[in-house]
């Protein structure tokens, strides 16, 4: 995050972004190397126009960037943010065990809750 950044403002804005599917679909595909815009909107089968709108919400959020070589201008991904995203849901990590596990120990408080009926 740049500094003065909220984290908590810029976790809303990439989990936004991440909500639709083209753009998860464009992150993949940066995840594994970048790639010219022409190419990501041959390959999700979106006009030029479109894929812009999805490449703006991304950069606005600040998991994509543009480098230009030549006349083709390429997005490589930022996984900075990415990074941000998976910290916050890796701290429900030490409390996440099977479905079954989370049941029982939600149960067992229950339970234990003088103030639950």
């Amino acid at each position: 995050m740049a500094d003065g950044e909220d984290a908590a403002a810029v976790l809303d804005s990439v989990l936004e972004a991440l909500a639709n599917p083209h753009r998860r679909e464009i992150v993949y595909v940066l995840g594994l190397q970048p790639c010219a815009i022409s190419q990501l909107a041959r390959m999700r089968g979106l006009s030029l126009p479109a894929i812009h709108k999805h490449i703006k919400i991304l950069e606005n959020a600040g998991l994509v960037s543009r480098r230009k070589t030549g006349r083709t201008t390429y997005l490589i991904l930022n996984p900075r943010r990415l990074r941000l995203l998976q910290d916050w849901a890796g701290q429900f990590r030490t409390y996440w065990g099977s479905d079954q596990a989370s049941f029982e120990n939600y149960h067992s408080y229950l339970d234990s809750d003088p103030h639950h009926p």
